[in-house]
């Protein structure tokens, strides 16, 4: 039954960026499909956590930060020490820095190259290795952004950091593939989470915004629920290098 392709029973999940937002929707949702979650943050997610042990799965809290790279080998090692296995990266841990870019500044351009271009990678490369020594193959999802696709104005270091993940989302599934690995990457839309808070707050923008989406409204992390489910399930087994834009029609504009 073409359903079953979309269960993840049995799987092991990890998915930074969890405790709010879309991280915490999509660990909910790769739940409901079957999986065990790690989530990992830079502060507790309880609220998930109980999400997750009310429908009956695993949950493992790791708190760390990601604006450097030196905590992915021990997230990876205490996955496997409790779980034994791992079958799904979510790479969402990001950041977002807003000034103009006469006036921008290098540590907020260091920072969220750091955490949403450098980290991406080497944390792929990490769960890579050991899906190849695991030998069953595996998922890796990306975020990437609108401005994977658009410049924006006034997040020069966003914009360039969403460009690279779509970049290396096709490059990873180049080199990738003949080891039954799935790169590919989500590219929500103008969500309503906290990255967005200063735009919504904004009330000239946000109706500026609104005008352009064809639904119509603000995203919300339960709309990428699907998206993340369909990535990391057998169901996508032949789908590779890819961005799926989850925007309500932003780019069809």
């Amino acid at each position: 039954m073409i359903l079953d392709k979309f269960k993840l029973d049995g799987k092991v999940a990890i998915v930074t960026g969890s405790s709010t937002g879309l991280g915490q929707g999509m660990s909910i949702a790769l739940s409901e499909a079957g999986a065990d979650v790690v989530g990992v943050d830079y502060v507790p997610s309880k609220e998930t956590a109980s999400f997750i042990e009310a429908q009956g799965n695993k949950y493992l809290e790791i708190v760390a930060n990601l604006l450097t790279i030196e905590p992915i080998q021990g997230i990876l090692d205490k996955t496997i020490s409790t779980f034994g296995r791992v079958d799904i990266l979510v790479n969402n841990a990001g950041i977002i820095r807003r000034e103009d870019a006469i006036n921008f500044k290098e540590k907020d351009w260091d920072d969220v190259m750091d955490l949403n271009t450098k980290t991406v990678f080497f944390f792929s490369q990490a769960v890579a290795r050991k899906y190849i020594e695991q030998g069953t193959g595996g998922k890796i999802i990306n975020i990437a952004s609108m401005l994977s696709f658009q410049g924006g104005i006034r997040v020069p270091s966003y914009t360039a950091s969403k460009s690279a993940v779509m970049g290396l989302t096709r490059l990873l599934a180049n080199e990738w593939a003949k080891y039954k690995i799935n790169v590919n990457a989500i590219a929500p839309g103008y969500m309503a989470t906290n990255n967005t808070a200063e735009l919504r707050a904004d009330r000239e923008r946000s109706e500026e915004i609104l005008d352009r989406i064809p639904a119509g409204r603000w995203g919300t992390p339960e709309d990428v629920k699907g998206a993340a489910v369909f990535l990391a399930s057998s169901a996508s087994d032949y789908v590779n290098g890819y961005t799926v834009a989850v925007d309500g029609g932003w780019l069809a504009r």
